[in-house]
């Protein structure tokens, strides 16, 4: 039965050019039995490379994959892909597996019998109990909703396992979607758009167009040819298999053929190879070349040109000088190494993942996106649509994307217009709400997905599962246009106090574990907070106030539970105000960068309590101690604005005990002939006192009381970063802006000096 199953949904796919699902529920033995017969019974047995299998068991004689490790499918196809979803059922590798089955082929799930599976619990499901919760604590919301979707739509097969063998399968669905007629087997069942064409003027060869699947690839390639001069950027964006990597391999091959040098970079080689292929391909087709290709991921042609892999951290100095830069899936590489990008000097493409199931890929949009617009080069956008892979109406396509809300989008800024923050209304986003609400559980998730650049599909089981998590939103119209994910954390006993601080890692507890294992505070996994894990406002309504908004009704709402709120980010300039306004202040700004939005990350705390002032109190002094020190060490290199916007946000008053040699330095510099380097520690005392205290200096001179008093750089550099004609020109607006310091926090003695100088 399971052969003839297996044979017919193969038959149906290919004649469609779509993929099929098998579902195989029950005991999990009896499952790998049944998809072995149904691998041997669609062609699948005979060539294991067409064949792969994600599961947390070893020995098959397919390409085996773990669960955590899924993601090795991506930018590879397999006619068959087994998903064993038994011991460790992980959304990601859901999405990682569907990715990974080419048109005409099969996705089989094992799976414990569907009406006991949401009661099931996992290895997965484990991760998601973070201290003080249990296993038992977590629920099966998202599997309950999953299992919905299984039966729901065409294109999947479902059966359900006899538990003394064959002769107990039962079909519970055959999956067929009958359009496998004899029209689509004749023309492969694809819908396809407008045939590609060799557009006029084109200055790539005819060959690269002629290569191109569809006529969105076409126009892809078209506005590659900008790269041909420098200053020029192109953003592709695409779903997965719309052949935008394709797109790219094939200009690389075509500006290498006229001599350019083109860098590749991308997370892994893996994501870059259909690139490498494809620019192989279009350079051999060329009359009289030949491509010669060493084992470094280089591809050199006899005009000179080439095209070369480097990973990511490899990349950031643009080692070579090349001419073209081409970073696929832009959107998991940290922003800091994009940014290197976007000097002029060389033209740049970067092609991203919209929808995608490693992550919805939002980095790119959110955090980088302002900069490439503000930068120096010409930009231009290309989007792809149309399916390469598979048919445009792939019913797998469509239930992936349901199930893991992979297409989830805001509310259409046309059903908020004019909404105001006055008459929104605050609400509670209810797990059950939520999965009762299709609308409701899109909007708010879409919302997540657009302003965060890693949201993913495990996110949404943790948003329906986790018992630490909850979600509040305000509402606008019926429509959501501001939503919250909370995480609970702290109120940890002793003994996992204890274990924290003598190294051992606690899921879900960020910022209980930052202040106790990084910053040695053995107590600070004790009281009880509240961290902001997420917060996004619809992009119609931004800056409207509904984010403030937002957080005072959580305020409101949890003050009397806990005793602290808390959030981590990567800081900027703009965050960095929009926290201290609603009230947190700064405790933690880590030494290095967050690989994946490029900042550094910092932590803040709001009390609601006796213990949280008390947390807050003794980590704002070790912050401001902290600081003085390490601006001109490993923080030496952060930006002064986010340097001042942090110190800004720091609630520990400075303490300032100058000595009468010092002030004397101090005036001397700032009223007479006196120098810096004559006492820096009084210069750096009185920068501290006034950046966190609040200044009223202006941009340029708290820069560079950042650049040159706290960070310790050169003169030099320092002038030149902001732009003083001179060192001279530097020192003196130095001392300029010492003036006011003096006025503010001079003693007797001090302003006596100053005296000498304006009487003089």
């Amino acid at each position: 039965m399971i052969a003839g199953l297996a044979r017919e949904a193969k038959r149906e796919a290919e004649a469609t050019n779509e993929r099929r699902v098998l579902v195989l529920a029950g005991d999990r033995d009896r499952g790998i039995d049944a998809a072995y017969t149904a691998i041997e019974a669609v062609g699948g047995g005979s060539d294991g490379r067409s064949t792969a299998v994600v599961s947390t068991r070893e020995g098959f004689r397919f390409e085996e994959h773990r669960p955590r490790n899924a993601d090795e499918l991506l930018g590879r196809t397999r006619g068959v892909v087994v998903l064993d979803c038994h011991e460790r059922f992980v959304p990601n590798a859901l999405g990682q597996c569907v990715g990974a089955v080419d048109g005409g082929g099969l996705l089989v799930l094992l799976t414990p019998p569907l009406d006991d599976w949401p009661s099931v619990r996992d290895r997965f499901d484990d991760s998601l109990a973070v201290p003080p919760y249990a296993i038992g604590d977590v629920t099966g919301r998202f599997r309950e909703r999953f299992v919905d979707t299984l039966r729901a739509h065409s294109g999947i097969e479902i059966v359900s396992l006899g538990a003394d063998g064959p002769e107990g399968d039962v079909v519970e669905r055959d999956g067929l979607t009958g359009e496998a007629g004899e029209e689509e087997e004749a023309t492969g069942g694809a819908e396809s758009g407008s045939e590609p064409t060799v557009p006029p003027n084109a200055t790539f060869p005819a060959a690269a167009y002629e290569a191109c699947l569809t006529a969105d690839q076409a126009r892809a390639v078209r506005a590659f040819e900008s790269l041909a001069a420098p200053g020029n950027a192109v953003v592709v964006e695409a779903d997965r298999g719309r052949g935008k990597s394709s797109a790219a391999g094939l200009a690389a091959g075509a500006l290498a053929l006229a001599g350019a040098d083109v860098l590749v970079t991308a997370p892994a080689f893996r994501n870059a190879a259909e690139v490498f292929a494809r620019a192989r391909e279009l350079i051999e087709s060329d009359p009289g070349e030949t491509v010669a290709e060493d084992a470094d991921r280089r591809i050199e042609t006899p005009s000179g040109g080439r095209v070369r892999y480097l990973p990511p951290a490899e990349t950031a100095e643009l080692p070579g000088d090349p001419d073209v830069a081409i970073a696929d899936e832009a959107a998991a590489l940290p922003v800091r190494l994009l940014e290197g990008f976007l000097d002029g000097s060389l033209s740049v493409a970067f092609c991203t993942t919209v929808h995608g199931y490693e992550g919805a890929g939002r980095g790119f949009a959110i955090r980088f996106r302002e900069r490439l617009l503000d930068g120096p080069l010409a930009v231009r956008d290309v989007r792809l649509d149309e399916p390469i892979r598979y048919a445009r109406n792939d019913p797998i396509e469509a239930w992936a994307s349901r199930a893991l809300l992979l297409d989830a989008r805001p509310a259409v800024d046309e059903a908020i217009a004019g909404a105001t923050v006055d008459e929104a209304t605050y609400r509670a986003l209810a797990p059950d709400d939520l999965v009762a609400d299709e609308a409701l559980l899109g909007e708010a998730f879409g919302l997540l997905v657009a302003a965060h650049y890693r949201t993913e599909p495990n996110d949404l089981a943790r948003l329906l599962d986790a018992p630490n998590l909850t979600a509040r939103a305000l509402v606008a119209e019926g429509r959501v246009v501001a939503v919250a994910l909370l995480a609970r954390e702290g109120g940890l006993d002793a003994e996992t106090r204890r274990a924290m601080y003598e190294g051992e890692r606690v899921r879900g507890n960020m910022v209980p574990d930052v202040l106790t294992s990084q910053l040695r505070d053995e107590e600070a996994a004790e009281p009880r907070g509240l961290r902001t894990v997420r917060i996004a406002t619809h992009p119609a309504v931004r800056d409207g106030g509904f984010g403030s908004r937002l957080l005072d009704e959580v305020h409101a709402e949890f003050g009397a539970e806990v005793d602290y709120f808390s959030v981590g980010y990567g800081a900027t300039p703009r965050l960095l105000r929009f926290w201290d306004r609603a009230g947190y202040r700064i405790v933690h700004l880590s030494t290095s960068r967050n690989d994946a939005s490029g900042e550094h990350s910092a932590i803040m705390l709001r009390p609601a309590g006796g213990a949280g002032r008390d947390l807050l109190a003794r980590h704002a002094v070790a912050f401001r101690d902290r600081e003085r020190d390490g601006l001109s060490d490993a923080h030496r290199d952060v930006d002064p604005d986010v340097v001042a916007g942090a110190l800004r946000a720091c609630s520990a008053s400075v303490p300032l005990d100058l000595t009468e040699t010092e002030w004397r330095s101090v005036v001397g510099a700032s009223f007479g002939p006196g120098m810096y380097d004559s006492a820096p520690g009084a210069f750096r005392d009185l920068a501290m006192a006034t950046l966190i205290e609040g200044s009223d200096l202006d941009g340029r001179e708290e820069r560079l009381l950042v650049r040159k008093v706290l960070q310790g750089r050169p003169w030099e550099s320092v002038a030149d970063e902001l732009g003083f004609v001179s060192t001279s020109a530097c020192m003196r607006a130095l001392g300029d802006a010492y003036k006011p310091l003096v006025e503010r926090y001079g003693t007797e003695f001090a302003l006596r000096e100053r005296e000498r100088f304006i009487n003089e």
